[in-house]
C-alpha cells in the first residue's frame, strides 16, 4: 500500500504568532479556514470541534504544517514538552544559515534550549522553543554538495 506523509498538525495558542514565526523562517501559507461541523467532530473525535487552521508549506513543496487554534472546545494548556518525553517530539527543518534562522527565531522570543552543537563536522544544530512551546530543530549542513 503506498503511503506518504501529508502534514504534521500542531495545536497552537496563537495562530497568528505561529504563522508569523514559521513564515519568517521561510514557509508559505497555502490556505486558511475555520472548520466546524459534524464531519470535524467525527474526524477529530471532539464534540463541538471548532478551530481556525492554516496550512503552511516548506519552499521545496515537500513539507507541510497544519497549525490550528481551537475556538471550541477550549484549548488545554500543558507544560512545554521536554526532549525526552514520549509522544510528539519536535518538528525539524534544514536551513542554509543557522545563525540567520536563530536571529529570526529570536525576533519572535524563541531561543535555543541550550546552545548550538556541531555534529561530526557535518551539521550545526539546535532545538529552539518555538511559539506555543513547540520544539523546533534547526540544522545547517556544513559540508554542502
Amino acid at each position: 500500500m503506498p503511503i506518504k506523509l501529508e502534514n504534521v498538525g500542531i495545536a497552537v495558542r496563537d495562530l497568528e504568532a505561529a504563522i508569523a514565526f514559521f513564515t519568517d523562517l521561510g514557509l508559505s501559507v497555502l490556505g486558511r479556514q475555520t472548520v466546524r461541523g459534524e464531519w470535524a467532530d467525527t474526524a477529530v473525535g471532539l464534540d463541538g470541534n471548532h478551530a481556525r487552521i492554516a496550512m503552511l508549506q516548506t519552499p521545496d513543496g515537500h513539507g507541510r504544517l497544519e497549525l490550528f487554534e481551537y475556538i471550541h472546545p477550549e484549548a488545554i494548556e500543558t507544560p512545554p514538552t521536554l526532549p525526552n518525553e514520549i509522544g510528539m517530539h519536535r518538528v525539524a527543518f534544514s536551513v542554509d544559515d543557522i545563525d540567520a534562522a536563530l536571529d529570526i527565531a529570536a525576533r519572535h522570543g524563541c531561543h535555543p534550549l541550550r546552545g548550538v552543537a556541531t555534529y561530526e563536522d557535518v551539521y550545526k544544530l539546535t532545538y529552539v522553543r518555538g511559539p506555543s512551546g513547540i520544539i523546533v530543530m534547526l540544522a545547517e549542513e556544513l559540508k554542502k554538495g
